[in-house]
């Protein structure tokens, strides 16, 4: 036992030095595995993406001055001075912003890309001092079904700018929603331009928007619909016609508006809605109409409209509605009116009585004029009145010595008989 006691400490001191080697190789090992490994890692690191060896564009690539989210499918270009559409716009966009830009003219195939944005479903061209919308402007976009060309000098809208650029064959277009509010014209070119015959022509060419849901024509100063507008959107169902100067809705029809739920008319110029109109109006059997802010004269005319008002459900806010001409009625709310209210009084407001006063003195002044000119003249004009009265008593003269000659038949044979 003496003799293994003895060998106990050199096997412990043994096992210890092998413990020590094992860790030492252990770590020589690790040390040098790591380095490779993290120069392998750098180096697969450093190789280009296998995505962009070589391809023409990137499925995700954005254009280089618009903001592009992939996430959201959106691409907003805006403010950026651009003075055409980008021209590598990414294939998955959903909504396009392209406001605040310099695009004057938009061209027939304007987003006409390969692959095509057949996704594009909500285009936003607002604020782009866009002047011209050529036939087939927005052709290729199979899916755009929002469009918004507001704020926008349009002096040119072709009537096949939604239809497509070949006139002779109509293609339907996919738009549910087309929005041209404030079509901001200058003056100039307004005096010589009928923007209600030009939207109108863009609105019924071909029958291309028959799927139209939503049409917007704020702030326009519309002073006329034309009658056949809203002839071939028979899907409509919302209409915003705010905010222009129309007097009347004679000319217009909504007969064939039988989807129509939402009418907005607000701050226009309406005076009274003749029976045509609430007749139309009251056979929509899910429309309501919003009349508030416009000048409504109380007078004989408007008897059957307050009828209308009382009974029908279609007015929205009808309560608020209230009498601006005569002066006698203004403010007055147009539901607690009665009939023997109404008369058509012949005192006329004060604006067309200081309208007739000043005619009245324009005339004057020129009835004046004509009579100063007639005195400073009156000396030529005697003479030339003498003038004309000798060559009329001369002429008749003449006349009546010939009258006595062929009344007298001896004096007829006497001059027969000096010809001989």
């Amino acid at each position: 036992m003496p003799g293994a006691c003895s060998r106990g400490p050199a096997a412990g001191d043994g096992r210890l030095r092998l413990a020590r080697l094992a860790l030492v190789l252990l770590g020589w090992v690790s040390s040098t595995s790591l380095p490779s490994s993290a120069s392998s890692s750098t180096s697969s690191a450093s190789l280009p993406a296998p995505a962009a060896s070589g391809q023409p564009a990137l499925p995700g690539r954005c254009p280089a001055p618009c903001e592009c989210s992939e996430a959201a499918r959106t691409v907003k270009c805006v403010n950026r001075n651009l003075t055409e559409v980008p021209a590598d716009l990414p294939p998955y966009v959903r909504n396009l912003f392209l406001t605040g830009n310099q695009l004057a003219v938009l061209p027939a195939g304007a987003f006409a890309r390969r692959p095509p944005l057949a996704d594009l479903a909500a285009l936003n061209l607002s604020g782009n001092r866009l002047k011209e919308v050529d036939a087939g402007a927005f052709e290729h976009l199979p899916g755009l079904r929002q469009l918004d060309l507001s704020h926008n000098p349009l002096a040119d809208l072709s009537p096949f700018a939604f239809s497509g650029s070949n006139a002779s064959v109509a293609t339907p277009s996919p738009l549910a929603e087309l929005i041209l509010n404030r079509l901001e014209l200058p003056a100039a070119e307004r005096q010589n331009l009928s923007l209600e015959g030009m939207v109108a022509a863009a609105l019924r060419a071909g029958h291309a928007l028959r799927g139209l849901r939503r049409l917007e024509l704020a702030s326009n100063q519309l002073l006329y619909l034309p009658h056949d507008v809203l002839a071939h959107l028979p899907g409509l169902r919302h209409l915003d016609l705010r905010n222009n100067s129309l007097v009347g809705l004679t000319h217009v029809s909504f007969r064939n508006l039988t989807h129509l739920e939402s009418l907005h008319l607000e701050d226009n110029a309406l005076k009274v809605l003749r029976n045509g109109t609430l007749a139309e109006l009251q056979s929509l059997p899910h429309v309501r109409v919003f009349l508030d802010d416009n000048p409504w004269v109380c007078d004989c005319h408007m008897v059957d409209m307050v009828a209308w008002l009382k009974e029908t459900e279609v007015v929205q806010g009808k309560g608020r509605l209230t009498c601006a001409f005569p002066e006698k009625m203004r403010h007055r709310v147009l539901l607690e009116l009665n009939s023997s209210d109404l008369d058509c009084d012949p005192i006329l407001p004060p604006s067309l009585q200081t309208s007739y006063v000043f005619l009245g003195i324009v005339l004057a002044l020129i009835g004046a004029i004509f009579l100063l000119v007639l005195y400073l003249n009156r000396k030529g004009i005697k003479k030339w009145m003498h003038n004309i009265r000798d060559a009329c008593r001369d002429h008749m003269e003449g006349y009546h010595y010939r009258y006595e000659i062929n009344a007298d038949p001896r004096l007829t044979n006497l001059s027969s008989n000096s010809d001989v």
